[in-house]
């Protein structure tokens, strides 16, 4: 079954079940508000391709693209993605500037006292990107990064810039606003290695070749990546859960995978 028709039949079962009792809007605000005024605002980078990236049309691309989407049609109402650096991401959702949050986004303990996660809708790992040359391509463990020589550039506010902060104290932190900075410190020597997810080093090393830039072939972490969202909102967490277990069991989520992290015609979109 296709795509389209998988999201299609699954649409309409949910919009069967949408509607709400009327004294659920004060149990719900962030659902009632979505469903009332028709929107669904998702906060995301723009800067972590495959997850989600501006393309060269200036239109947003990319997996959680996609899933968001998917998670609009099944409510019904219209998707209006707002971009944002990812550091800012969580300060816009506690504020209420937007709905939810999906930008490759690792649930932790710490972010989950403040905030609620859905998920995960894939598994990714902390992993190392640096010169050919260099011998941290090789690094197994966090040990080998925990030099006082060594400067290690991370996306500012992600669980990257925690994993150099904790695991490798020693370590000078090179913090960047966005994962394209992060990589043009790699690339200019200001940096010694950048750590971020495995699938961003490795497509950061395949796009790059002249600059002889090298992915770690094994994640040093596992790390579910989720939707955020506010807490307290009990019955936006069950239609989301809901939603992402149906896009699994038809195979629509897998297919959206396979699309993004297998294969390679969307790179002709990148700016």
């Amino acid at each position: 079954m296709k795509l389209v028709a998988r999201l299609l039949i699954i649409t309409v079962v949910f919009a069967l079940g949408l509607a709400a009792p009327a004294g659920a809007a004060s149990d719900s605000p962030v659902l009632a508000r979505i469903v009332k005024n028709g929107t669904l605002r998702v906060g995301m980078s723009g800067s972590q391709p495959p997850l989600n990236f501006k393309a060269k049309d200036g239109k947003m691309k990319g997996l959680e693209v996609d899933l968001s989407r998917a998670l609009a049609s099944l409510m019904d109402v219209k998707l209006e993605i707002r971009e944002q650096p990812f550091g800012e991401l969580l300060g816009a959702l506690q504020a209420g500037e937007i709905d939810m949050v999906l930008s490759g986004m690792t649930i932790t303990a710490e972010r989950n006292l403040s905030t609620a996660f859905v998920g995960p809708y894939f598994l990714s790992g902390k992993s190392i990107l640096a010169k050919q040359d260099s011998p941290l391509v090789s690094a197994q463990e966090t040990g080998q990064l925990n030099q006082a020589n060594l400067r290690l550039a991370a996306l500012a506010g992600s669980t990257s810039q925690s994993f150099v902060e904790v695991l490798m104290p020693e370590a000078t932190l090179v913090a960047s606003k966005d994962y394209d900075e992060a990589v043009a410190h790699l690339i200019a020597g200001r940096a010694d290695a950048l750590i971020a997810d495995y699938q961003a080093v490795a497509l950061t090393a395949f796009l790059n070749p002249k600059e002889n830039l090298v992915a770690s072939q094994e994640p040093l972490t596992i790390e579910p990546i989720g939707i955020a969202v506010p807490p307290g909102d009990g019955l936006l967490l069950n239609f989301l859960e809901n939603a992402l277990d149906a896009l699994e069991t038809s195979g629509t989520l897998e297919a959206l995978q396979k699309r993004w992290f297998r294969e390679k015609d969307w790179l002709q979109d990148l700016p």
